[in-house]
């Protein structure tokens, strides 16, 4: 049989991955520790009694796109929905990055701006953050007046940092990119603003949200877009057909009509994530402000690699992120119940000693 290999950009790819390993608490990947709630299942269930099974699903997705749209005082015509928000970003940069085309990141930031930008063809360049991780705008200005990127990214909160962007940088950078700027806030139900006001039809400004976090449904993969008409318009051309079915849109759909129950869980992984932030206070590491479900921590006097190992042998995985761009000696720890995070403290101390 012969091999075709991959485009040569392709080929020298990495894949991106968080390692899974089978251990009681994990730690590492920024879900919700809750599950949804029992009403939700219920309505789910009772709502797959009504599929057509044998039907295509809604192509415009036009309830669940109403759904959202009502939640953030929108147009319907303002929401694009797929699977993820990854694939909605991934949807994006077909439509306007790609070959010849160039993509801006800050760094570090989340890794899949980069890597999906590269899957789509385009060239990434990158600035730096400050030594606190916040973004300096002369540095900002230097990437945008150097490169003219059609796509600059920016992540609010910010993973893997966890910090929130400052509104004025951000409405400095939305006044000065020259091509579309795109606000990563998958975390927002965690943050104190949202981009999500700076939407105009005349402003090149889009928001990506997904359901996988505060929303408990990591499991479903549904994430969503909120941007002027004309870049939904144009985003529409370039998706695939049905390629949100049925369930999704049903589940999604159900889901926002438990938004107290969302909020409840957001105020208790924020109380815990407080908890956890006290705790490293006292210990020998350092660590950055969060305003996600998670927090960035780096041991001083003990190698990443080894507390990870440690923490692993404890039953507990978090994230390393030791080999990232700027993250050197970094590790990531997902707030988690209040049993698996002092399960965590617990641990952390012991593999500090």
């Amino acid at each position: 049989m012969t091999r075709i290999d991959p485009r040569s950009d392709i080929k020298v790819m990495s894949k991106y991955h968080s390692p899974q390993v089978d251990v009681p608490i994990r730690l590492n990947t920024n879900e919700s520790p809750f599950d949804p709630p029992t009403a939700w299942l219920h309505d789910v269930n009772d709502a797959l009694q009504s599929i057509h099974w044998n039907r295509y699903p809604d192509r415009s997705a036009s309830k669940l796109r109403a759904a959202i749209a009502a939640r953030h005082g929108v147009s319907v015509d303002n929401v694009f929905v797929a699977n993820g928000s990854n694939e909605v970003l991934q949807t994006l940069l077909l439509t306007y990055a790609g070959a010849g085309r160039t993509v801006a990141t800050f760094e570090p930031t989340y890794q899949l701006h980069t890597h999906l930008s590269r899957i789509s063809g385009a060239t990434v360049v990158s600035g730096d953050r400050r030594e606190d991780f916040t973004l300096d705008l002369d540095e900002v200005r230097r990437v945008l007046n150097t490169y003219s990127p059609h796509v600059t990214f920016l992540c609010s909160p910010n993973n893997p940092t966890g910090r929130i962007e400052d509104r004025a940088v951000v409405d400095e950078v939305v006044r000065t990119a020259p091509g579309i700027v795109v606000i990563d806030e998958a975390y927002a139900e965690f943050a104190d603003w949202s981009a999500l006001e700076l939407i105009q039809e005349d402003r090149a400004v889009a928001v990506s949200r997904t359901f996988s976090k505060t929303w408990s449904l990591a499991a479903l993969r549904l994430g969503y877009l909120i941007a002027p008409t004309w870049m939904i318009e144009q985003m529409e051309a370039v998706v695939l057909p049905y390629h949100l079915d049925t369930f999704k849109q049903i589940a999604g759909e159900k889901a926002l009509a438990y938004v107290n129950e969302m909020d409840a869980r957001v105020a208790g992984i924020v109380s815990e994530r407080e908890r956890i932030v006290a705790h490293l206070g006292a210990l020998p590491v350092d660590t950055w402000p969060s305003g996600a479900n998670f927090i960035l921590f780096r041991p001083r006097q003990i190698g990443a690699l080894v507390v990870w190992q440690r923490l692993l042998e404890a039953g507990v995985l978090v994230r390393d992120c030791s080999s990232w761009d700027r993250l050197q000696g970094c590790l990531r720890v997902t707030v988690g119940t209040p049993e698996e995070n002092g399960v965590f403290m617990s641990a952390l101390s012991r593999a500090l000693s």
